[in-house]
């Protein structure tokens, strides 16, 4: 074959998985996460591959059949990657996709069982497929980390359906959907830890006009896990709500989430209001993508900003020393 005959851009993504026997979710991962591949893209934006793509991802599967990490050779050549295929050896259950090899039916491993039930939840979102949704949720919880569940799987997974509902390839119903799973998951969590009533307190909710919730519901899951007594008020709420919930359970912690708008011209004043009815021994925690767009007001007031939830963790561990 000749090189512009294997590189010409002819194959939709359906002819690729049938071909390399990925599902199509699973080559979109390796192709944004990874880079594995790099697909030509319609002005429609559908996705088309060459004979050389579906050749390179033919070798990365068998390499991901011998049990390494997509992560770990995504990036290698063609010859790298034959250099490290093992002929004979067999599949472990769970490469490739495959939701057979873990606990009650799914992957198992660290990140790359995150990855692999990522993709399951994607699939399922995007089929609206409730019920299918919340068992792959289910069966990570267990097979996962609770760090790793958090912020290996749901933190990326709702990333990634906003990200394919801004390009097209996902419909407001689909997040609407993963949304509400998602939420009704987390509160699960959030309420499933049994804490001492000698714990320390904390508030985790989103200020007046901030209604994006779940970043606020995965703070007071994160607390829960922590060993904090979390109360979760919901979004959108005045600083005198916020206040005064905080003063009713002696909260040690108040946590705002800060997803969107990131150009509210009354949140400012509502910051300072919060902080001077909070009392003074009341910390202000505050994340999410929009955070950065109030930093000043937030440094002015003295809230701490936690980028991520590793971030989280430690500071609560801090405050909580």
């Amino acid at each position: 074959m000749s090189t512009s005959t294997s590189s010409a851009l002819r194959h939709p993504i359906g002819v690729v998985s049938r071909r390399t026997g990925l599902k199509p979710d699973l080559i979109r991962a390796w192709e944004r996460r990874y880079g594995a591949v790099a697909p030509g893209r319609t002005d429609t934006r559908r996705r088309f591959y060459s004979d050389a793509d579906i050749s390179r991802l033919l070798l990365l599967k068998r390499v991901v059949d011998t049990g390494r990490s997509i992560s770990q050779v995504a990036n290698l050549s063609n010859e790298e990657l034959d250099s490290l295929v093992e002929p004979g050896k067999p599949a472990p259950a769970h490469a490739a996709g495959d939701p057979s090899g873990g606990p009650f039916g799914g992957p198992s491993g660290g990140d790359t069982a995150a990855d692999l039930y990522l993709e399951l939840c994607l699939s399922a979102a995007r089929r609206l497929e409730v019920g299918e949704l919340e068992l792959h949720l289910q069966r990570a919880s267990v097979a996962l980390s609770r760090a790793i569940l958090l912020d290996k799987l749901l933190v990326p997974l709702l990333r990634r359906v906003g990200e394919l509902w801004q390009d097209g390839e996902m419909r407001p119903t689909h997040e609407h959907v993963a949304s509400a799973v998602v939420r009704s998951f987390l509160g699960g969590m959030y309420h499933a830890y049994d804490i001492p009533a000698t714990a320390p307190h904390l508030i985790a909710t989103t200020p007046q006009r901030q209604r994006h919730e779940l970043g606020a519901l995965m703070v007071a899951a994160v607390a829960a896990g922590e060993g904090w007594r979390a109360t979760y008020l919901g979004p959108d709420l005045p600083s005198e709500e916020i206040a005064a919930a905080a003063t009713e359970k002696g909260a040690q912690a108040v946590a705002l989430s800060l997803i969107y708008p990131p150009d509210d011209p009354g949140l400012a004043d509502d910051l300072r209001r919060l902080r001077r009815l909070l009392s003074p021994s009341t910390v202000l925690l505050a994340g999410g993508r929009a955070c950065s767009a109030y930093g000043a007001v937030l440094d002015e007031i003295g809230a701490i900003r936690v980028p991520d939830l590793p971030t989280l963790r430690r500071e609560l561990d801090r405050l909580r020393g």
